[in-house]
């Protein structure tokens, strides 16, 4: 787990569920349908149906959970999904810690991190490539699937910041 903004911290499951998970004044978002998504619908199958109000994502107290996987194609990442991390993370930074994770803390919530800094301008190159390497420095783990990396790459200027 690494602080890389002002309350904004980003790691894996295991950070969540040896540190995180036992303590007060945090905003989570479960980056990761399994075991998280599947776990809040209580779905046994391979997926939940596409029919439930909350497919794409839940909210729970003070959690967001997503069902996203690291699919190795971007069509399968769903825009909305990574604008409501986004969003969560933005109406929560100022009054709490805000940890964003995945499985492994590499690709899926390192993605939606980098995401939300360039929309805030923390990270403002209009060069995806250079933005990697801004990124690296605060958050050394970052490791993107190629779905995740080409969903940021290609949607990297609806997420560039309006200041």
């Amino acid at each position: 787990m690494k602080q890389v903004f002002s309350n904004l911290h980003i790691g894996s499951q295991e950070d969540y569920e040896n540190i995180v998970k036992h303590q007060e004044g945090w905003y989570v978002i479960h980056a990761c349908k399994e075991p998280y998504h599947r776990d809040a619908l209580g779905y046994k199958g391979r997926a939940a149906s596409m029919n439930h109000p909350e497919y794409l994502m839940a909210f729970r107290d003070n959690t967001l959970i997503l069902n996203l996987v690291d699919a190795p194609d971007p069509a399968y990442i769903s825009k909305s999904i990574i604008d409501e991390a986004i969003k969560a993370i933005h109406d929560n930074i100022n009054s709490m810690k805000v940890f964003v994770h995945c499985n492994q803390g590499f690709s899926r919530s390192a993605v939606i991190g980098l995401l939300y800094l360039h929309k805030v301008g923390l990270i403002s190159t209009d060069n995806f490539s250079e933005a990697e390497q801004q990124f690296i420095v605060l958050y050394p783990w970052y490791n993107p699937g190629e779905g995740m990396r080409q969903f940021a790459l290609s949607n990297w200027n609806n997420y560039k910041s309006t200041r």
